[in-house]
């Protein structure tokens, strides 16, 4: 847990490794997270086992089962929160520069029941479309610093 007590105020997004959609997706945080705000680790991952355990989840059941991308803020502190689905994913973008904030609040507007509808929808079909990696990719070490 030592590497999840450095992050500051940072976000934490926490991803299945192995499926390729959202594989992409930490790619395209990555190439737009200029202000250095987000840092990224795959479920499966040890170093996250007690932030889910603590939040009554395990990683089949908060990744993979339900195709869900995590983002936990906070961490280690009275006010740790762990986000989930479409209030994941819009934290996440408010933390990148302009206009992906922006972005962001428009999709607020957006009923969360509505938001997670179409969440779910994507994650069900994420494996057929995307595809489902052997193993995690390792990251260029450039992004290592990025990764826990």
């Amino acid at each position: 847990m030592g590497a999840l007590n450095n992050l500051g105020d940072r976000l934490l997004f926490i991803f299945d490794g192995r499926c390729g959609l959202c594989n992409r997706s930490v790619r395209w945080f990555l190439i737009r997270d200029r202000l250095d705000r987000l840092r990224f680790v795959p479920s499966e991952s040890p170093e996250v086992a007690g932030l889910l355990a603590r939040h009554g989840l395990g990683a089949a059941v908060a990744i993979g089962n339900s195709g869900s991308i995590l983002v936990a803020q906070f961490l280690d502190t009275p006010s740790e929160r762990l986000m989930s689905r479409s209030d994941a994913v819009l934290a996440a973008l408010g933390q990148l520069p302009s206009p992906w904030p922006t972005v962001a609040g428009a999709l607020r507007l957006v009923p969360r029941p509505l938001r997670d509808l179409a969440y779910r929808l994507v994650a069900r079909w994420r494996y057929r479309v995307w595809g489902r990696l052997e193993a995690c990719p390792i990251p260029t070490a450039e992004e290592r610093s990025r990764f826990l």
